[in-house]
C-alpha cells in the first residue's frame, strides 16, 4: 500500500479516535452536573485540537444547559449542558459552523453572537464575527488542548455580555459589563439584571443601562395602569412567545416586580418572581396542533415585602421602541431628546440620548419594516413605478456580489415638466445620506419660471465617486431633450468636467461658485489669517458676479494685494466658466449648485427611511407640489409669475428717474447715475443685467416706455405664467404597496438585491454647509508674533 494511504488512514484513525474519547468526556462530566437546575440560553463549545501530520484539526464539543460560576479570583467558569461533536478546521465558514450549530440545538443562526476566552484570560471574551475571527481563534490556540466557545442567544431571555458594556470593542470584560450608577435619595433600586452568575433577561433587544426608578406621582403610576390586565391568567393566549414576554414585561412595571426566566426557549417559557422565596409564577407553552401561546399555569400571588415599591423597572431597547411605536408613527421627526423625557416622565425610567436613539430605531424598523428587505424590493419598486407612471425612468444596477451599486429615478411628469415649461438649466449637486447603510443622493434640479425648485431625476448611490457621476450623467441625458443647448451649474471635480464635455454636446458648464470657494480657501488653508482668507473669498465672489470685465480685473486686483498666489490662482481656475464677465451661457443670475434647498429638506426628512420608502416619500413629496403649484397657479392674473413680476415692477420704477436718447434704429443711449447703450433689437444693455437675468433692466424698460412698447413683450418666455403652467400640467402617480409588496410580486422579479456592505458609523453626521463663506473658520493666531497655528504660550520666540 501507498505512503500517503497509509498516513491519510492513520490521520482519520486518529480523529476518530479523539472525538470518541471527546465524547465519553462530556457524557461523564454531564453525569456530575445533571443536578444543576436553570436553563441558561447560551452554549458553550468546548474544542479539542490535535494536530494530525502537518493539518490541524479540531473536534468542536458544542455543550448547553450549564451555567456560568463566578469564581474567587473573578475568572468565570462554566459546568454542565448535553453535548454534540462538530469538526472544524481553518477552512471552516463561520455561516456554516453557525448553521450546524443551529441545527443541533434547534435555534436560529440569526440570532447567535460567538464569543470566547484567551488562552490564560478567563475575564476577556473575544467575539467572534466574521470567517477571519474563527481562523484566528483556531490559530490562538498554539499547544493549547481546548478552548471554550460561547454562543449567546439575542432573541431570548440571554446573557448578553458584548452589550451590557458600552464600549464599541469588540472585547468584553466582566467588570466592565457591570454597570456603575448613584441611586437617588429615597429611591428603591433593585437591580433586575445581576452580572454575578448572569442572571439577565432581555426578551425584547439588548439592555438599557438605565437606573430603575419606581413610580414617584401619579401620572407615572396613571401611565403604568393601563398595563395591569396584560396578564390575566390561565388559558389566556398570545400569537407568539414574543408577544407573550411583552406582555409579561408591561404586566410587571404595571405591578411594579422584578422577575427572572426559569426556561426561556421556543417551546415554552417558564418564569419566577426574581425575589427568593415568593410564589409568584407562570407557565406558558404552545397550544397543541396550534401556532398559538397559551398561559398552562400561574400563581399570581406576591409575599415578597413592598414589591410594589421596592421593585425597579427593566427596560430594553426593544421595550421602548414598542413604547413610542405610535408617537413615532404620528411624529416621524419624535427626537430622542423628546423620547427619553416623555419615557422619565410616563414611567419613571432615566434614559440617556444613545439609549433613546437605539430605541428610536427599532420602533423605526418595526413600522417602516426591515432596511435589507427593502434592497430586495427594488427591482418590484423600479417596475411599478414604469407601471404606475408611464415614460418614467426608473432603473439600478448591483455589483458582482448582488450588493447595492446605484438607483436613478425620473419621473414622466419631471421630464415632461422641464422640457415644456422650465428654463434649459440644471442644478447637479450631491447629498449625503445618514441611513443605516449610508450612501449618496445625486440630484440634478431646475428652476421653473416662478424660481422654485423643480426636481428633475435623482439617484442613490453607494458612493460618491467619478465612475457613479458619469453613470447619473449618461441617465440623465436619456431624460432630457437634446433640442436645447443646456446650462449646467455644477461642480468641477469628481470627473464632472469630463463628463459633462463628453456626454451634452456643446453644454455650458458653469462652475459652482460655492465649490470653487471652498477649493481656494482649502488650497490656501495655514497661509493666511482668517480676516485675509475672508477677503479673499469675497473678492472672489466680486469678480464673478461682476458684469463686465473692468469689475472682474478691479476685484482681482484685491486679491493680488492680498496675495500674488491667490490671484495666479484665481486666473488658472478657468474664469470663463465661472465669472458673468467671460461666461457664454445663461444661468439667469443662479451661480451655486445647491439651488434646490426645498429638494434637499424633503431628503432631510426621509433619509433614514428604508431606500424604496425614502424615494416613495420624495415621490409624494413632489407629487404633493405639483398639484399644489398648479393650483395656486390656476389664481394668477399676470402675464408673468408673481417674483418676476415684483422684479419687473421694480425696475420701471427705477426707469422713471432715467433720461433716454433718442438714435437712429434699434440703439438707444440711456443716462442716470451712468450712461448705458441699449439695443432691444439684439434685447441687449452695457450694463448686462437684460442678458444676465432674462428679464428688461431699468434702461431698457426706460425705452420701451419712450417709444410706446410693452416690457413684457421683452422678457424671456420661461418667466411667464403659461410656461409655469406647463412645467406642472402632468401629474406623478401613486405607487402602491411600495412598502409591503404581495410576496408573489417579489419572486417574479427574480433578482437578488442586497445591502452595501459599508453601514453608518458612530457618531454624530457631518453637516453639508450651505453657504462658501461658513467654511472660513477662525484660525489661531500668535499675538505675539502674530504667527498663524500657535498662540503665545506656545510661541517659540518667547
Amino acid at each position: 500500500m501507498h505512503h500517503s494511504s497509509l498516513r491519510f488512514l492513520f490521520c482519520n484513525w486518529v480523529s476518530q479516535l479523539s472525538l470518541y474519547l471527546s465524547l465519553l468526556l462530556v457524557r461523564s462530566e454531564k453525569r456530575k452536573t445533571k443536578s444543576l437546575n436553570g436553563q441558561q440560553n447560551h452554549i458553550r463549545i468546548r474544542v479539542w485540537c490535535h494536530k494530525a501530520m502537518a493539518a490541524k484539526k479540531i473536534i468542536a464539543i458544542c455543550q448547553s444547559g450549564g451555567e456560568f460560576v463566578t469564581n474567587i479570583d473573578g475568572s468565570l467558569s462554566y459546568n454542565g449542558g448535553d453535548a454534540y461533536a462538530i469538526d472544524i478546521d481553518h477552512q471552516t465558514l463561520l455561516s456554516d459552523f453557525k448553521s450546524e450549530v443551529a441545527e443541533l440545538f434547534n435555534c436560529s443562526a440569526d440570532i447567535m453572537s460567538i464569543k470566547y476566552f484567551l488562552p490564560g484570560n478567563r475575564r476577556t471574551l473575544i467575539t467572534i464575527s466574521k470567517d477571519k475571527d474563527l481562523q484566528r481563534m483556531v490559530n490562538f490556540l498554539g499547544d493549547s488542548s481546548t478552548v471554550d466557545v460561547f454562543l449567546l442567544l439575542k432573541d431570548v431571555a440571554a446573557c448578553n455580555v458584548s452589550n451590557i458594556s458600552a464600549s464599541r470593542s469588540s472585547r468584553t470584560t466582566v467588570s466592565e459589563a457591570v454597570i456603575p450608577f448613584e441611586a437617588p435619595i429615597d429611591v428603591a433600586v433593585d437591580m433586575t439584571h445581576t452580572v454575578d452568575g448572569f442572571d439577565m433577561d432581555f426578551p425584547n433587544g439588548d439592555p438599557i443601562s438605565c437606573i430603575p426608578i419606581r413610580v414617584i406621582d401619579d401620572k407615572q403610576r396613571k401611565a403604568a395602569q393601563q398595563w395591569e390586565n396584560t396578564i390575566t391568567g390561565v388559558d389566556q393566549r398570545f400569537n407568539s412567545f414574543t408577544e407573550f414576554r411583552e406582555a409579561l414585561h408591561k404586566y410587571s412595571i404595571a405591578h411594579g416586580f422584578a422577575y427572572r426566566y426559569k426556561k426561556n426557549d421556543s417551546h415554552r417559557v417558564s418564569v419566577k418572581c426574581k425575589t427568593q422565596g415568593c410564589p409568584w409564577r407562570i407557565y406558558a407553552s404552545r397550544l397543541s396542533t396550534t401556532q398559538l401561546i397559551c398561559i398552562k399555569k400561574m400563581n399570581p400571588n406576591h409575599t415578597c415585602e413592598g414589591a410594589a415599591v421596592k421593585a425597579g423597572y427593566r427596560a430594553t431597547r426593544g421595550w421602548v421602541g414598542s413604547i413610542i411605536k405610535e408617537k413615532l408613527k404620528v411624529s416621524p421627526n419624535y427626537k430622542p431628546k423628546d423620547i427619553a423625557e416623555d419615557i422619565k416622565r410616563e414611567y419613571g425610567i432615566q434614559l440617556n440620548y444613545s439609549q433613546a436613539w437605539r430605541a428610536k430605531e427599532i420602533a423605526r424598523e418595526q413600522l417602516q419594516g426591515s432596511y435589507k428587505e427593502a434592497y430586495n424590493q427594488l427591482p418590484f419598486f423600479c417596475e411599478k413605478i414604469k407601471e404606475t407612471n408611464p415614460g418614467s425612468i426608473a432603473t439600478f444596477s448591483t455589483k458582482d456580489d448582488s450588493s447595492f451599486h446605484r438607483l436613478f429615478v425620473s419621473f414622466h411628469a419631471s421630464i415632461s415638466g422641464f422640457d415644456q415649461g422650465c428654463r434649459p438649466l440644471i442644478f447637479l449637486d450631491s447629498i449625503p445620506l445618514n441611513s443605516k447603510y449610508q450612501g449618496t443622493l445625486l440630484a440634478a434640479t431646475a428652476a421653473d419660471a416662478d424660481d422654485g425648485i423643480f426636481p428633475l431625476a435623482f439617484a442613490v448611490v453607494d458612493a460618491e465617486t467619478e465612475d457613479n457621476w458619469l453613470w447619473f450623467i449618461l441617465e440623465l441625458k436619456s431624460a432630457v431633450s437634446a433640442s436645447r443647448q443646456i446650462t449646467f451649474v455644477a461642480d468641477f471635480q469628481n470627473g464632472l468636467k469630463k463628463s459633462l464635455a463628453e456626454i451634452f454636446d456643446k453644454c455650458y458648464h458653469s462652475y459652482c461658485l460655492r465649490h470653487l470657494a471652498e477649493k481656494l480657501n482649502k488650497d490656501l488653508k495655514g497661509q493666511f489669517s482668517h480676516e485675509a482668507r475672508r477677503f479673499m473669498v469675497n473678492d472672489l465672489y466680486a469678480a464673478a458676479y461682476a458684469p463686465r470685465l473692468e469689475g472682474f480685473q478691479r476685484s482681482v486686483e484685491n486679491i493680488k494685494g492680498i496675495s500674488p498666489e491667490a490671484y495666479n490662482w484665481v486666473l488658472q481656475s478657468e474664469p470663463e466658466h465661472w465669472a458673468n464677465a467671460f461666461f457664454g451661457g445663461a444661468r439667469y443670475d443662479h451661480m451655486t449648485s445647491n439651488f434646490g434647498q426645498q429638494f434637499y429638506n424633503w431628503i432631510s426628512e426621509a433619509h433614514e427611511l428604508p431606500i424604496t420608502q425614502m424615494v416613495d416619500a420624495l415621490r409624494g413629496k413632489m407629487m404633493e407640489a405639483i398639484y399644489t403649484r398648479r393650483v395656486e397657479s390656476n389664481q394668477w392674473t399676470t402675464k408673468l409669475t408673481p417674483s418676476k413680476e415684483e422684479k419687473l415692477e421694480k425696475e420701471m420704477t427705477t426707469a422713471r428717474s432715467l433720461k433716454v436718447l433718442l438714435s437712429h434704429g434699434s440703439t438707444f443711449e440711456v443716462r442716470g447715475e451712468s450712461v448705458d447703450v441699449v439695443d432691444i433689437d439684439h434685447w441687449d444693455c452695457s450694463c448686462k443685467g437684460w442678458q444676465l437675468t432674462g428679464l428688461p433692466c431699468c434702461h431698457a424698460v426706460a425705452v420701451f416706455e419712450c417709444i410706446g412698447r410693452s416690457p413684457y413683450d421683452y422678457c424671456s418666455r420661461y418667466f411667464t405664467t403659461e410656461s409655469y403652467r406647463l412645467s406642472y400640467a402632468e401629474s406623478i402617480q401613486p405607487v402602491p404597496n411600495v412598502d409591503r409588496p404581495v410576496q408573489g410580486e417579489l419572486t417574479e422579479a427574480g433578482v437578488i438585491v442586497t445591502p452595501p456592505p459599508t453601514k453608518r458609523p458612530p457618531g454624530r453626521p457631518k453637516m453639508k454647509q450651505a453657504e462658501s463663506t461658513d467654511i472660513i473658520k477662525r484660525q489661531l493666531q500668535c499675538s505675539k508674533c502674530k504667527g498663524l497655528g500657535h498662540n503665545k504660550k506656545t510661541c517659540k520666540e518667547s
